[in-house]
């Protein structure tokens, strides 16, 4: 993986072990760098770890006062003609370093908010500790993992599912006001923490993230569904998009990484990094 954007840590083409081979990207044949290799440019190009993936994606510091507010990023990928998944599932066009970005995004996260239909169709599973980031999550007072918050009007959901039955934290589950009693006390029964976020059926993206803020919730994580995001990027909650562009065509009629109600007026976001590996670019952007 190689830094394209900002461009002021890429690395100068030196001899391996040479004096200043890796200004601030690690040296080769150091612990931990696991491959290597120089680019056309003399760029250094390596599996980053998940150390420097994390670094790369940190969130952001504490406003004035030391009082966090919620910061909701959106994690996607998308084709190059613009397709979100590929026969149903986002998986088809992913790829190794997207999932471990996937990972990571996971890890910093106190709470990843996804929508019902994205649960049944990709077969969610409770988030897994995992060694490599928990002495950061302590660090960061977070749990060991990060919650899975289901956004769901119906409450159509399995509750004899994993993500229900055996979580390491509770998962959560938005819903509105008007939502089925029987089914929320379904989900109850599972287990599950439902949490009020409209007052009808359906769920209000702005009280949802002020709700899991007020949980202790502020670094929030959207891994979609498109019609989910859509709804978030309508209401003006999104801060931050992970936009993962794989170098692959499917045409057909795939939707796009977000669907439903459109904006007024097109809102701008800034390019804040941009990486890359085996032609895939990894772009983060953040509201203006």
């Amino acid at each position: 993986m190689r830094r394209l954007f900002p461009v002021t840590d890429q690395t100068v083409a030196r001899a391996p072990g040479e004096k200043g081979a890796a200004d601030g990207a690690g040296v080769p044949g150091d612990p931990g760098e696991r491959e290597w290799s120089l680019d056309r440019e003399g760029t250094l190009d390596r599996e980053w770890s998940l150390d420097e993936l994390a670094d790369a994606y940190a969130h952001p510091e504490p406003t004035a006062g030391g009082r966090r507010v919620p910061w909701l990023r959106a994690n996607m990928v998308s084709t190059l003609d613009g397709a979100a998944q590929h026969e149903g599932r986002s998986q088809p066009i992913s790829c190794a370093a997207d999932m471990r970005i996937f990972g990571t995004l996971r890890a910093l996260a106190d709470v990843v908010v996804v929508g019902a239909e994205t649960v049944r169709q990709e077969g969610y599973r409770p988030a897994r500790a995992r060694a490599e980031f928990a002495r950061r999550r302590e660090a960061a007072g977070q749990r060991p993992v990060p919650a899975i918050a289901v956004v769901s009007a119906s409450l159509d959901l399995d509750f004899s599912l994993p993500l229900f039955t055996s979580p390491l934290v509770p998962t959560l589950i938005l819903t509105g006001a008007a939502a089925d009693p029987g089914r929320r006390t379904a989900a109850e029964r599972a287990g599950a923490q439902v949490v009020i976020a409209g007052d009808g059926v359906g769920v209000d993206p702005v009280r949802a993230v002020a709700a899991l803020g007020e949980l202790g919730h502020t670094r929030l994580l959207t891994e979609g569904g498109p019609r989910l995001l859509g709804q978030m990027v309508a209401s003006g909650v999104l801060d931050e998009l992970c936009l993962t562009v794989s170098p692959m065509l499917t045409a057909g009629d795939a939707q796009r990484i977000a669907g439903g109600p459109s904006v007024a007026v097109p809102r701008r976001f800034s390019l804040v990094s941009l990486l890359e590996e085996e032609g895939f670019l990894f772009s983060r952007y953040a509201r203006t």
